[in-house]
Formats: structure tokens, sequence, C-alpha cells
């Protein structure tokens, strides 16, 4: 039998024709996507318009520059814009915003912020990575010197300097994702008192109460103020900086900094303002190829939605990861490939002061909001052997189908060993393994390390008893 050649090479080699690339934004989609051109087609014209001034760089680092663990911002950048232009011949353009995509001619009108003159760019194939933008809360005063959000590079580069500057001494954080809890730290362990305010109930967004009560006390074990349920309605300040800030009820706070933390959402106004179509969240409709309802028009990253494996429709979970590989599944068909973007399951871990907190799939709080007929448990077992030193509790909690005792969800905090196990569960889930199929996985063990019977197993059998499936 001869060699057979898949049919995406043939298309790939048809496409070879398509010469000029136009993507608008760099970082984790944009930039994997112009590498993964270039790999693929070596002629062609690749050119990359990024409005900020760094192209290829450690987002999720930057609350730990702040805080002094990274030294320097330079750490955080992956590559340079020189690096693309020399090393892979793809046409970086720093300080450029794309204003307008004109479908139709297959052009798109970017300004030169440095200069402000505008040009038009005309293309094959387009890729719309525009990323994500914070969510400003309407605050009186919010525009004060101090405050910030925190997205960009620049931000926080601007944040650092801010804190050498002015050598602030408490510091207001609005918002208690998971953010906000990672700045809480940073700004906690380089002296400043923190006071953390959120409007709702509950932090974390939907992760339930079992696991959020645990951060909470680790807050207040570390001296955070932690007020629930009241907003910031103004700041108040003067030429020098925000000085206060104003809770509902008039109750006020001395504030030498302020990070803003209530969320993000996607750049994705200059596609509708196209004709592309976007989803229910705001972000940009795309099929699993990552392609628009417009022809030779793609989207990847934190502007664009994912296919959700649990909903079975498309969702909005901006992170890098989703980032990098949409980036890498859309370069490959610009390119005139033949790939496929798998889906998600809402992967994330992020680390408070001591603890580790990690979630994938659904919590108690998304299976109820999505009419699921569920079974949930939590459980609470050690890190390591019971005898082994520096042994600590983990908490577990798993969600999954009541009638087929498929795994929907987990949750999980503890000191030690949380992402190495919600990876666990990630792929549980994703592989529609049911409860009882995830207690008899084949676990590594050793004392350092897990107990016997990890807890990725205790709490899966746990919830099957529970589920009657047993």
């Amino acid at each position: 039998m001869g060699n057979i050649t898949p049919d995406w090479v043939y298309q790939r080699r048809e496409s070879m024709k398509i010469q000029r690339f136009i993507i608008i934004g760099g970082v984790a989609a944009g930039m994997s996507a112009a590498s993964k051109i270039r790999n693929l087609n070596p002629e062609a014209e690749i050119d990359v318009f990024e409005k900020s001034g760094y192209v290829s760089y450690i987002a999720c680092g930057m609350p730990y520059f702040i805080g002094g663990k990274v030294p320097s911002s330079k750490s955080l950048v992956a590559y340079d814009a020189e690096y693309f232009k020399k090393k892979r011949n793809i046409n970086v353009f720093l300080h450029h915003e794309a204003v307008k995509i004109n479908p139709l001619e297959k052009t798109v009108l970017i300004k030169n912020l440095d200069i402000g003159d505008e040009r038009t760019y005309s293309y094959d194939r387009l890729l719309i990575s525009t990323g994500a933008r914070p969510v400003m809360p309407p605050i009186k005063g919010v525009d004060l010197k101090g405050i910030f959000t925190l997205r960009l590079l620049e931000q926080g580069i601007a944040i650092k300097d801010y804190l050498t500057n002015n050598s602030p001494k408490q510091a207001l954080i609005v918002g208690a994702g998971s953010i906000g809890m990672e700045m809480t730290e940073a700004f906690s362990e380089i002296g400043l008192s923190v006071t953390v305010i959120e409007k709702m109930p509950n932090i974390l967004g939907s992760m339930d109460d079992e696991i959020n009560e645990m951060v909470e006390d680790e807050l207040k074990s570390h001296n955070i103020t932690l007020i629930k349920s009241k907003a910031v309605v103004e700041f108040t300040g003067d030429n020098s900086g925000v000085k206060r800030a104003v809770l509902e009820g008039g109750e006020s706070i001395g504030v030498g900094i302020a990070l803003i933390g209530t969320g993000i959402k996607p750049n994705s106004e200059i596609a509708r303002e196209a004709g592309i179509e976007l989803g229910q969240t705001g972000a940009i409709k795309v099929n699993d190829h990552m392609e628009t309802n417009l022809p030779d028009i793609y989207a990847a990253g934190d502007c664009a939605e994912a296919y959700h494996l649990i909903y079975k429709r498309n969702a909005y979970m901006p992170l890098g990861t989703t980032a990098n590989k949409q980036g890498r599944v859309a370069g490959i068909n610009l390119a005139g490939g033949n790939s496929s973007f798998a889906g998600i399951v809402g992967t994330s871990v992020f680390k408070v002061f001591n603890l580790e907190v990690g979630r994938t799939g659904l919590s108690e709080k998304d299976a109820k909001r999505e009419g699921i007929d569920y079974i949930a448990n939590t459980i609470e077992q050690t890190s390591r052997a019971p005898y082994f030193p520096g042994v600590s509790k983990i908490r577990v909690k798993l969600v999954a189908d009541q009638k087929t005792g498929r795994l929907l969800g987990a949750q999980m905090v503890g000191k030690e060993g949380v992402s190495k196990r919600v990876d666990v569960f990630a792929t549980a889930i994703t592989a529609g393994m049911t409860a009882h199929a995830v207690e008899n996985l084949d676990l590594g063990y050793a004392p350092p390390f897990a107990p016997v019977f990890d807890p990725v197993l205790i709490a899966a059998g746990e919830l099957q008893k529970k589920s009657g499936l047993a």
C-alpha cells in the first residue's frame, strides 16, 4: 500500500498562492498564528499590527513582577518585534491600531498611534486577535492618578513605577476574582495594607462556597480586609493621586493605590462594524476552524468565543492557554491547512498566599443555572501520606450528572498538589469519564506526593456512592 498524502496538505499546496496575511493584535493568539503561517508558507508576507508597545509577553506573570518575585519586566517579554522581523521574517508594527475592516475590498485601515497618520493595507486572509479589555465600573473619580487596571504589560510597568515613586501604604482592590487574589498577595508582600471590595455576596465568580470559605480564611490569616456585597461609588483625591474610596452606604476607606479587577470584555467592536457575527457573549462567533461568518476572516484569542465541551455551545472564557491553541489552529487554517480547535472545559488555577486554587468544568452554581440534574459532594484528604513531613489538607468538590455519573466539574483548594490534580479532572471531563471510571484510575503514588488513595480517587469514589450508582 502506497503512502497517502493527507487532504490538508493538498489544500495547503493549493493555497500557497495566498501570500498576504494581516493579523490584528499580537501576543498569544496573534503571534502563535503568525508563526504557524510562517512555518507552513515560507514565502508569505505576514504583517502584525499591535496597538501596544509589546507583541509577545507573559501577561500572567505581571502580579509576580509587581510583587517582586520577578525582578524585571524584561523577564516577561518572550520575544520582541525585532526578533520576529530578523528571525521569522514577520513584520510587526507596534503602536498601530486597526481602525476599520473592509471585507469587500479585503483591506484594513491602520492608524499609526505614534504619528497619527492612517494607511490602508490589503490582505488575502485576515486574523482578528484584538484580545480583551478590563470592564470599568461607573465609579466617580476612577480616572484619578493611582487607579489602575492590569491587562497590558505597560499597565504592569506603570503600577510598579507608581509604587516605587509614590510609596503608597494602602491598596484597594475592586473585584475578588483570580487577578484580584493574585494582586492581593502581590501588594501585601511588598508591605501594603490591602482591602478587597467585592460587589457580589461571594468571591471568585461562580466557584462554590466550600472552596471560597478556605480562600477567605487565608485572606484573614494575612490581615487582608474583605468587604462583600458592597460597591465603590466614588474615588476622591487631588492632583497627586487617589486618597480615599467611598462605598455604598457612605463608608470611606483610605487608598494610596487602587486596582480595578471587575472582569474583562472582548475587543470585538471592529469585527461587528465590519459585519462579522458576534455570539451572545459579545465575543466574535467562530467555528472549530476559527473562521468567522465572512470569507477569509478568522478570529482567535480573548476577542473570540470558544466551544465548551460540557455546555455544547460557544462560551467566553478568555485564558492564555486557550488563546495560544486557538491561534495555532487559526494559523494552520489561514495558511491552507485543516486543523480544528478541540474545545475547552474551563480549566484554571491560581495562587493566593499559601493556597493553590483550581477548577475545571462546572461548579454547582453553574449546574444549577443550566438546569442540569446533578449530584455534588465535597471531601477533604491529605496531600501526601499522612505521616510524611509537610502534609496538608486538600479540599475537593466534584459535580456529576445524576443519571449517568458523568463527571461535570471539579474544584480544589489546598497548600500543594492542586494544579496536578485539577489537570487529572480536566482530562477526565474532556474524555467524558464517569466518577466510577475516575475512581479506578491508576495514579502515581509515593509518600512525598500523595497518599495511597489519592484525593482524586477518594473524591470520585465518595461522589459515586452519593449518586447511588455505585
